[in-house]
């Protein structure tokens, strides 16, 4: 039986500042995508400006937290009768450190950005999704990790050797360590697939529907193993989540794009190539 290491969530302290270790796997997340930003728009097929790959960042990365942010207020914040927490008091969606973000509302919110970016840009939008579709999972592993530091999202209870004790759970249970499983799914495997189908011209839409599905079936079976948020427990048939909810979606939006991509149903020659847009 493994035991969670109960580690501090403040990594450090400045005077009256505390800064979090789920934090700094945002800021490293961030930085991660940024360098294979860099690598992947030295790609023949790709051959973005590299200033470029520091603009979308920034537009990211505020899609990341806005929506995040909102999307957990509008999926999650619930209180155990189930009224949404947004009617009681309208400020809780700017209380950050409280903590609470939604990966699906972060998705949305990113691809607002990747819209706003594009149109900036004068770049077609699969042009943009496309490039930054193979750099996310690397901040999903990121994130992930900083939920396992905290020791938070756990799992349920298990007999497999690799059970952890979380000393934030209500019992002493050997669990599913879920959020080193979504980690090395959402994070490391997606990251493997989407790069190395990545090396080579695809057609538009080709790599987003390839994240949206690979995360959807990823996330879709790891909520078997997970708890859900206590606030809201199982939706539907007695098992389902919110989480797998809000993958069905991802799946159905990742199959039809890649049958648009490989049908010819998207615009352009290849989701990369155009290289004469302006740079800010």
């Amino acid at each position: 039986m493994l035991v969670h290491p109960d580690i501090d969530p403040v990594a450090f302290r400045l005077g009256p500042l505390k800064v979090h270790w789920y934090g700094l796997m945002y800021l490293l997340g961030f930085w991660g995508c940024w360098w294979l930003g860099t690598v992947r728009a030295r790609f023949p097929h790709v051959h973005w400006p590299r200033e470029r790959v520091g603009d979308v960042l920034f537009y990211v990365v505020l899609g990341v937290i806005l929506g995040g942010r909102i999307g957990y207020i509008l999926f999650y914040a619930y209180d155990p009768q189930g009224h949404w927490l947004e009617w009681q008091d309208p400020l809780t969606v700017f209380r950050i450190w409280d903590g609470g973000m939604s990966f699906h509302g972060g998705l949305l919110g990113v691809i607002v950005a990747m819209m706003l970016f594009a149109r900036h840009q004068k770049l077609t939008f699969w042009n943009v999704a496309d490039f930054c579709a193979t750099l996310v999972p690397f901040g999903l592993f990121t994130g992930r990790i900083g939920n396992f530091i905290n020791g938070e999202l756990w799992g349920k209870p298990t007999s497999l050797p690799w059970g952890m004790v979380f000393q934030s759970a209500p019992d002493r249970l050997p669990r599913h360590p879920s959020q080193l499983y979504e980690a090395a799914l959402e994070g490391l495997v997606l990251l493997a697939i989407l790069w190395g189908f990545g090396r080579r011209p695809r057609p538009p839409a080709a790599s987003s529907g390839l994240f949206l599905l690979g995360y959807g079936v990823f996330r879709f079976l790891i909520e078997f193993v997970r708890v859900p948020d206590a606030q809201l427990g199982y939706l539907h048939f007695g098992w389902m989540t919110r989480g797998q909810e809000l993958c069905l979606p991802m799946i159905a939006f990742g199959l039809l794009f890649l049958w648009m991509a490989y049908s010819g149903k998207t615009p352009g020659k290849t989701a990369e190539t155009r290289d004469d847009a302006p740079v800010s």
